[in-house]
Order: structure tokens, then C-alpha cells, then sequence
């Protein structure tokens, strides 16, 4: 009689080579973290300093409605013509500290808002958001 033997499948997994990979993605994934530069607005929160900041000149205050509409101390203003605005009341106050504050409608898209904080970073006006 010729009998068979069955051969039995081993259960067993080599685990160094899952190991390797592992590691490679590991050190592939900590170099190139290291690359990636975060693209984020520098924005400075309100919140409790020691020294107290005096501001000499009266912030001017933009709103924006719900449909984005700007509005430049209470008057209707475009978005080219508040870029303008800016400018010419940063150069009417040589020298002195520049500040707006930015009032949007809640139901306002970010978008006008940032572009609102975009035109007050490119001229170096100190914004606040409300």
C-alpha cells in the first residue's frame, strides 16, 4: 500500500521583511515632513500681554455684509477701491501704528474676510478680527 504523507502548510510569517519596509516608509515619511512648509496666514489672536500697547490714532473699522459687500468706517466700498484706501491712509500716517478692525456677518464666506486681512498684511496694518 502505498500511502501517502500530507504535507502540512507551515503557519508561520517571516516578519523581517515587513520590519524593512516598515522602516523605510518611517524614515521616507520624516524626511519629507520636514520639506513641507505649512501655507497659513500669520494672524495675531487677542489675548492677555504684561505691556500695554497704546495706540495713538483711532483704528478705522471694515464691515462686510452678507453678500460681501465692504463698508470703510459706515461708507460702501468696492474691493479694489479699499486696497486703494488702505494705502492712502497708511501713507497719511507716516511712522504711526496702522490698525483696522474687521467686522464680518456671520453668514459672511471666508473669503471676503481673508481677502479683507490679505490687503492689511500687504500694506502692514495691524488687523483685528471681531
Amino acid at each position: 500500500m502505498g500511502l501517502k504523507k500530507k504535507s502540512k502548510v507551515s503557519a508561520e510569517f517571516n516578519m523581517s521583511s515587513l520590519t524593512d519596509i516598515i522602516f523605510l516608509l518611517l524614515i521616507f515619511f520624516m524626511l519629507t515632513s520636514s520639506l513641507v512648509v505649512p501655507n497659513a496666514l500669520n494672524l495675531k489672536l487677542p489675548g492677555r500681554t504684561s505691556t500695554k500697547t497704546q495706540i495713538n490714532t483711532e483704528p478705522f473699522k471694515v464691515t462686510i455684509n452678507r453678500s460681501g459687500d465692504y463698508f470703510l468706517n459706515g461708507k460702501r466700498i468696492s474691493a479694489i477701491n479699499l486696497e486703494g484706501a488702505v494705502a492712502r491712509l497708511k501713507r497719511q500716517r507716516r511712522g504711526g501704528e496702522v490698525s483696522m478692525t474687521i467686522s464680518p456677518d456671520p453668514n459672511t464666506s471666508n473669503e471676503h474676510v481673508v481677502r479683507v486681512m490679505d490687503i492689511a498684511y500687504r500694506y502692514g496694518v495691524t488687523a483685528v478680527l471681531l
